[in-house]
């Protein structure tokens, strides 16, 4: 079975002909020396096994790495996204249903080579991308290992799967190597923010790099089968009583991005983590709070996306 949609080539197989690739992985590793990937910028040597808030050294750390049907059908596809769970997080979300993998280090160490293959083994099994869950502390690693399965014959696009905290300056890096991005808008107010994951500085760090990120990627393309080959689809967890600010936010993508961004508007949270013994997030969202959110996201006229229930909202 041809599991490739050639009708468009990923941008690291440009990079690769020209040499650029292999400079890429030069200059994102030598940023592991005092690592700065993220806004926490811990400055760490994680080269010499130093380690930073993430909890991981200079070494590649994945939790799993699997063919996943359920992500947004732009994503998914018929065939599945080829998921890649990093161990590890920036952030420490009282809420995190990922903990285990985020907080707490469940993972192993992976050589380059070894991920390399398994990222060519979900192209064979028909993978429509690959799928980087929160990687934003370990892209030099993966970079590298995209290196070898590029030169292997790897020609899925690659989607940047993140919380949507991130430092501009590494969405530049990802420029040639990130077709699609895929971030989180959790917030809008510095306070629910510290609140929630400990960091007053996501909302603005967050708008930064959502801003950067369409201007590389630009709006969703998909190809003839509806499955995004490049673009931006932004995820936006409602919480309960209001701490994701989700009026705001979805305010926020409209007045900066336009009516043309794709949101992801989910209703999936229940308490996870330390959530479950932490008021309000102890409760999941009431009927009423997903109304609210859904009718907002129609009176500021995004059409375009999807929600736990239905799918597309329009457009």
């Amino acid at each position: 079975m041809d599991t490739i949609d050639r009708g468009h080539e990923p941008g690291y197989r440009r990079l690769l002909r020209n040499g650029a690739l292999e400079a890429k992985v030069r200059a994102l590793r030598e940023r592991l020396r005092a690592c700065d990937l993220c806004p926490r910028r811990c400055g760490v040597d994680r080269l010499s096994g130093q380690l930073g808030f993430c909890r991981t050294d200079g070494r590649l750390t994945v939790a799993a790495v699997s063919l996943h049907p359920w992500e947004e059908p732009p994503i998914a596809g018929s065939r599945g996204s080829g998921t890649i769970f990093f161990s590890g997080c920036t952030l420490h979300c009282l809420f995190c249903q990922n903990y285990p993998i985020s907080q707490m280090g469940v993972g192993r160490v992976m050589e380059p080579e070894e991920l390399a293959e398994r990222m060519l083994r979900l192209q064979r099994r028909g993978a429509h991308n690959i799928n980087l869950v929160t990687p934003t502390h370990q892209v030099p690693q993966f970079v590298e290992a995209l290196l070898i399965a590029a030169q292997r014959g790897l020609r899925l696009p690659i989607v940047y799967n993140s919380s949507g905290y991130e430092r501009v300056s590494l969405i530049h890096e990802l420029d040639g190597i990130v077709d699609i991005y895929l971030p989180d808008i959790k917030f809008a107010s510095p306070k629910a923010a510290a609140f929630c994951c400990g960091r007053s500085d996501y909302v603005l760090q967050n708008r930064r790099a959502l801003l950067a990120m369409w201007r590389q990627a630009g709006p969703l393309q998909c190809n003839a089968d509806g499955v995004a080959v490049r673009g931006l689809l932004v995820r936006h967890l409602v919480l309960p009583e209001g701490l994701s600010g989700t009026p705001q936010c979805l305010a926020f993508l409209r007045r900066a991005l336009g009516k043309g961004v794709w949101v992801s508007l989910m209703d999936q949270y229940f308490p996870a983590h330390k959530a479950l013994t932490t008021p309000p997030l102890d409760r999941k969202p009431t009927a009423e709070e997903i109304h609210a959110a859904l009718e907002a996201a129609w009176r500021l006229g995004l059409r375009h996306g999807f929600t736990q229930e239905t799918c597309p909202c329009g457009g």
